[in-house]
This record gives C-alpha cells, structure tokens and sequence, in this order.
C-alpha cells in the first residue's frame, strides 16, 4: 500500500491502495492502470478484477467524491520506487494486518480504502 502525498488536494499523508486514479477520457480502463501504476509506484504487474463499489465522502477541504471504484488485484515482488508528488512512501502488508490496524487507527487511512479492505 502506499501512503498518499501530503501534497495532494485531499487525504494526504493517509495510507491507502497502492495505486488510484480517475480514468481519462477517451482511454481504456486495462491500458490506463498499468500506466496509473508505473506512474505512483514505478513497477507494473498483471492484474485481476476484484469487484466495483459505489462511494460518497465528504473531505475536510469541502470537497465531495461521488465515485464508482473498479478494484484490481496482483502480486509483485520487488522494490516500488513511488513518484513523490503521488506516494510519499509504501509498505507491505498482510491483509489481517491491514484490518487490525484499520480498527485501532481508522483515521490513518483513506475513506475508500478501508471500504475495500471491508469487502476483502
């Protein structure tokens, strides 16, 4: 997972996916998340579709995401080497890890990532 830029325009600093983004027009869904990927974290890997998700979420700044989420799945072994204006940082973690450390610190992560890591 990576941990979103301070910089970024809402939830900065919080511990989410490793990697998201908002599909561009006129791309392909499959094209665009590898490149998404290569992009935040530098390495790219096969994929599998998850599951999709509605979400609504107010953020501090007054913005609102009314979004639908595609959640795609892979494995990769290796060393990311994030983009520092998406990730200013990542670490590996096991999913009961995750789920533990999102009951004692739910603040630490973004809205729409604890919503996947729920239906994982």
């Amino acid at each position: 997972m990576q941990k979103r830029a301070t910089t970024k325009y809402h939830s900065g600093g919080l511990w989410t996916n490793t990697c998201c983004s908002h599909l561009v027009e006129g791309k392909d869904m499959e094209t665009y998340m590898h490149e998404r990927l290569q992009h935040e974290m530098g390495f790219d890997c096969d994929l599998k579709f998850a599951f999709s998700f509605h979400y609504t979420a107010k953020f501090d700044n007054g913005l609102i995401e009314n979004e639908i989420d595609h959640v795609y799945t892979g494995k990769w072994n290796g060393t990311p080497l994030p983009d520092p204006t998406e990730a200013d940082g990542y670490r590996w973690a096991t999913l009961n890890e995750i789920k533990t450390e999102i009951e004692k610190k739910p603040d630490s992560f973004t809205y729409w990532f604890k919503e996947i890591i729920g239906r994982l």
